[in-house]
């Protein structure tokens, strides 16, 4: 199973360096961060699981970070845990009230901070809120933004899938499955900076299947961004002799050898200047069958 991935927002460096090394120890991914602006440009590039964000810091204060992430779509998902010297229950209040997920105040207890961590990041796996692999957001909440979408009149709905994912993961293991899926959610991410705006989002229903919903006049540029970009990549995950065959070998059920391509995105996308939808599922159902005329279109 992946390792979960937490975000320590600190400035004291002794505790930061103590959370670190405890939850790594702990079989967490950590990264600290000792500013609130470093705090957002590091969530941004790579989704946490959850944030632990301390409220004095030395730019902008934890309520403002807090503020900024529940704003964005990319990241109103990540569970946030503020840890604090202040205990008054006006500070709990505006912590809580700006969608922090919990409290906790110094001096603490760090069992029982890593019980907080625990249970945040599994309450939000359990209600279908993020992808316990790429800590995108995932069911419910992207049945929310398409919600959202169906009563606007500008957006794009793209459904991506990296074709012949099974395959790589069944030759190098799950691991290696795991880190193409971060490592799509982190590009995807980073294609939408660039190409897109702050309020697009990705969301990732599960396994190869992920989603990007952006303004129409972002798409084709997305599309051929990320497809490029993914098919480049993507070869750092593959073997030097899997990159110069173009291929990797599997065996079928009788042991037969077959020949797989090299992993690529296909995408399908639908707008409504291209069709009138009353319902969600007709999006979903729609930009599915788009991808898949994608993927046979170029031989994917």
């Amino acid at each position: 199973m992946s390792k979960s991935r937490i975000l320590i927002v600190e400035d004291d460096f002794d505790i930061s360096n103590m959370l670190k090394i405890y939850f790594g120890s702990q079989d967490f991914e950590v990264e600290v961060a000792s500013r609130g602006s470093e705090a957002l440009e590091k969530t941004r590039s790579g989704l946490p699981h959850l944030i632990v964000l301390d409220i004095m810091l030395p730019d902008i204060d934890g309520y403002e970070v807090c503020r900024q992430l529940r704003t964005n779509t990319r990241t109103s998902h990540i569970p946030v845990i503020f840890l604090t010297q202040k205990d008054e229950r006006s500070d709990k209040l505006q912590g809580l009230e700006l969608g922090a997920d919990d409290y906790i105040t110094k001096p603490f207890d760090i069992e029982e901070l890593k019980l907080r961590v625990q249970n945040a990041i599994s309450r939000a796996e359990r209600e279908s809120l993020t992808d316990p692999r790429s800590g995108l957001p995932s069911g419910r909440l992207i049945e929310e933004q398409l919600r959202n979408i169906i009563r606007r009149d500008d957006w794009s709905y793209m459904d991506l899938r990296i074709n012949h994912f099974e395959a790589f993961k069944e030759v190098n293991g799950f691991v290696a499955g795991d880190d193409v899926l971060r490592f799509t959610a982190m590009l995807l991410s980073e294609v939408l900076d660039q190409k897109g705006s702050p309020e697009d989002f990705i969301g990732h229903p599960g396994g190869d299947n992920f989603v990007v919903i952006s303004s129409e006049k972002h798409a084709e540029e997305i599309q051929k961004d990320l497809k490029d970009r993914f098919a480049e990549e993507v070869l750092s995950h593959y073997s030097f002799i899997d990159r110069e065959q173009g291929f990797i070998e599997t065996r079928d059920e009788e042991g037969n050898t077959q020949q797989n391509p090299l992993m690529k995105l296909s995408v399908g996308e639908v707008s409504p200047s291209q069709y009138e939808f009353s319902d969600i599922r007709e999006i979903t159902e729609l930009a599915s069958e788009a991808r898949r005329k994608d993927a046979l279109s170029t031989n994917y």
